[in-house]
């Protein structure tokens, strides 16, 4: 690690560097314990930045992290399976949680290949301890499943009692305001017009977890299309609405003269998974 150079990388950089990420666990950094999340904490305060924490198994410990991240920051991955859970044996939330809750540390999901089991979400949210940010952790190792997606993480809280709107807000507003960009993530007037438009398909789909777990949910978030600063990008699968063509319609440019203007069961499995 090279706190000096991560310093002046993010100040040189902040139209595009939002906040300092360090990787703390035995997956991510062997015996060293929180030495890198401390460090990473110097670095974030130097220039006045958020931290996102990434946790897989110890050291350091779920409490060990917790106790050294300050309001504003991030855990990701919060809702891992054991080792390192938030959830006690009894379903119950750990007192080292609510406390950093209460200090307004942020939780986040970053489900990923090995970061996120329905067991821990069930727990957590049966206690009504919901996640800050909804984020799928989209790599590799795990775009085949089992995040597959954004829209699929989002659809594994809507099945397990998460109501919509906490769905959307935990992947939008709350996001921006972690990012302390509060120009994205909604629609108010001045917001740089970014906008996912999502319709709720019913039916039987099958989600599964890190450890193989496989929920049974009778609805599915499906992204039909994508708006970027204003104009309406569809998608090929995109669904035929007469809501969809008038926003397409309100959304394209103006033409120019010379041319024409144009409810859940559960079954369980076994899988391998690495900590990401």
């Amino acid at each position: 690690m090279n706190p000096v150079e991560a310093a002046e990388v993010a100040d040189a950089n902040r139209d595009l560097i939002v906040g300092i990420k360090v990787r703390a666990g035995l997956h991510s950094s062997g015996t060293s314990g929180a030495v890198p999340l401390d460090i990473a904490l110097e670095v974030a305060n130097q220039v006045g930045m958020p931290l996102m924490a990434h946790i897989d198994h110890p050291p350091p410990s779920y409490e060990d992290v917790l106790a050294r991240l300050r309001p504003g920051n991030v855990l990701t991955h919060a809702l891992r399976p054991f080792p390192n859970t938030p959830a006690t044996a009894q379903g119950t939330v750990k007192k080292a949680v609510l406390e950093a809750r209460e200090r307004g540390v942020l939780f986040d999901i970053g489900h990923g290949k090995g970061s996120f089991a329905f067991k821990t979400a069930r727990a957590m949210l049966a206690n009504g301890f919901y996640p800050d940010t909804i984020s799928s952790d989209i790599h590799q190792l795990c775009i085949d499943g089992p995040a597959f997606d954004q829209v699929t993480t989002m659809s594994k809280f809507l099945c397990m009692g998460m109501d919509l709107p906490d769905v959307i807000a935990a992947s939008t507003v709350n996001a921006a305001m972690a990012l302390r960009r509060p120009e994205l993530g909604s629609l108010k007037v001045g917001s740089v017009g970014d906008a996912t438009l999502i319709s709720v398909k019913q039916g039987q789909f099958d989600y599964e977890d890190v450890l193989g777990e496989h929920l049974t949910g009778n609805r599915k978030i499906v992204s039909e299309g994508v708006v970027i600063g204003g104009p309406l990008v569809a998608s090929e699968l995109m669904i035929a609405s007469p809501a969809r063509d008038r926003i397409a319609a309100a959304a394209r440019p103006p033409a120019k003269a010379s041319r024409a203007p144009r409810r859940c069961s559960l079954r369980r499995g076994r899988s391998s998974r690495p900590d990401r």
